[in-house]
């Protein structure tokens, strides 16, 4: 779409699968990110951080997990040997770690996994070692699971920051469209959170054949287990954007063809990008609309 294509986001204020919308600010968030409701009998969360040569972001992204201070807290780092002071730095936070590996590893899933492994929370996330958690998002994710039993799933807005940590850009998402999945992943990760039971239920791990879209096929086989989900209207994470960000570096090569391999399985057939952007436009919709009515309250 080249230089139309940004002309037409601007317009229309479509915003989704775009990193980068308007000139880097400090990251401010609005008071009442910060105030929050204390919780009796809070449920227990575990939270793995799989991270690999990220020594210049991985401080920022523990110390937003750490700073919730959030009282059933269990916390799990997965390192896959790096090798340029990430593990040093790390060893700043030993103490308040409740599980710390490094060493070679088959990738981003197995680190997953393997930490995974080692967490007794009712509540499941993981976090990578270059994205953040806002403040106040684990008291407000334990309140909604806490008074919603029947949600399995839940998901929030997400900020968009630079490699300096300032916000770049948001993504303000409408509701939640099981249906979409089967087209599009729209989800944002740094902000999803789920219980032990339906992890349990999907088999208690992500595929580790993926290495982009091992999240869009863990969402899949939660949908297709019956798991209901839940868009909280809160920007609950941050996702950074770098040189060396693995989403930005794989998409050419790895995510396009890990995509494809998800829309063959859901849809037994290879759609063309003209259908799946048909089939994603009312959702489309539905997000520029929210959008424009709530970019004032975020």
């Amino acid at each position: 779409m080249g230089n139309s294509g940004a002309i037409i986001r601007k317009l229309t204020g479509f915003r989704l699968g775009q990193f980068g919308m308007y000139p880097a600010r400090p990251l401010a968030l609005s008071a009442r990110y910060h105030v929050s409701e204390p919780l009796t009998d809070a449920p227990s969360i575990s939270i793995v951080t799989p991270v690999f040569n990220q020594a210049a972001y991985v401080a920022a992204t523990i110390e937003s997990v750490l700073s919730q201070e959030y009282p059933a807290l269990q916390y799990v780092v997965m390192d896959g040997g790096s090798t340029d002071g990430t593990v040093e730095i790390i060893n700043r936070y030993r103490s308040r770690l409740d599980y710390f590996h490094s060493g070679r590893d088959s990738g981003q899933a197995h680190a997953i996994n393997s930490g995974m492994q080692q967490c007794t929370g009712d509540i499941l996330a993981w976090l990578n070692g270059d994205d953040l958690l806002l403040a106040g998002s684990l008291a407000h994710v334990a309140s909604v699971f806490r008074n919603q039993p029947d949600v399995d799933v839940v998901y929030g807005h997400r900020l968009i920051i630079d490699e300096y940590g300032n916000d770049i850009g948001r993504w303000l998402l409408p509701a939640h469209d099981p249906q979409v999945l089967s087209w599009v992943d729209y989800v944002p990760q740094e902000t999803l959170f789920w219980r032990r039971s339906l992890w349990e239920r999907i088999g208690a791990g992500v595929d580790e054949s993926y290495q982009f879209a091992l999240d869009w096929d863990m969402l899949l086989r939660m949908r297709d287990a019956n798991a209901k989900f839940l868009r909280l209207p809160r920007l609950l994470g941050a996702f950074r954007v770098h040189a060396a960000q693995k989403t930005q570096a794989e998409m050419a090569q790895v995510g396009v063809a890990e995509m494809h391999r998800l829309r063959q399985r859901v849809l037994g057939r290879q759609p063309s990008r003209a259908e799946i952007r048909l089939r994603v436009a009312p959702y489309i919709a539905r997000h520029i609309a929210y959008q424009w009515f709530s970019q004032d309250a975020w």
